[in-house]
């Protein structure tokens, strides 16, 4: 009896230490379970931070290649202009050109090609308050030009007409006065 006694005594000794080992690799597991996760909190926060930094990156890429495109644009378009004036001023080369080239455009066809200039894409998903505010008062600056624009072209156009009204009352009152005998000739010296 006492053998076994001692036996099963052992056995419970054996028992209890592999059950302290255990023990003791089951703490030690959950402490690295533990320290892997914070490991893994750590480094999503730092994943987080490199993303967000880089959108930033993105989006500040993104207004300034649009910045630039409009400044390019404004340039291009002020180009145009004064090479619009300066053809209408200087003899019309842009006309010349125009008829050497073919075809002429029909009205609806040259107002689509401007439209089509002028158009710029509106790219306001990814703009926050401030720069919907800005994207709307550049806008609303472009439309106040337009407008300024029309307003001086139909005062041009008013004035034109005025001329092409005198001008043809001056030579319906001329041809009242030519000869009707011979080549006559509109002019001369006046007394």
């Amino acid at each position: 009896m006492e053998k076994d006694f001692l036996e099963l005594q052992t056995l419970i000794d054996v028992h209890f230490e592999q059950r302290k080992k255990e023990e003791e690799e089951l703490i030690g597991l959950k402490d690295r379970i533990e320290n892997r996760r914070s490991e893994r909190a750590e480094i999503q926060r730092v994943r987080a931070e490199k993303e967000k930094d880089r959108q930033n990156r993105i989006a500040e890429e993104r207004q300034r290649k649009e910045d630039e495109e409009a400044k390019k644009k404004a340039g291009d378009d002020a180009k145009k202009k004064k090479v619009l004036n300066m053809g209408a001023n200087f003899g019309g080369f842009l006309s010349k050109a125009e008829s050497k080239r073919g075809k002429r455009m029909t009205g609806r066809e040259t107002k689509m090609k401007t439209l089509a200039d002028r158009r710029q894409p509106l790219a306001i998903d990814t703009l926050r308050e401030d720069g919907l505010r800005q994207r709307a008062q550049e806008m609303w600056n472009c439309i106040h030009q337009l407008e300024s624009d029309k307003f001086d072209l139909i005062e041009h156009m008013k004035h034109q007409k005025y001329e092409i009204t005198v001008l043809l009352n001056r030579i319906s009152h001329a041809q009242k006065f030519k000869k009707i005998h011979g080549k006559g000739k509109v002019g001369g010296r006046w007394k």
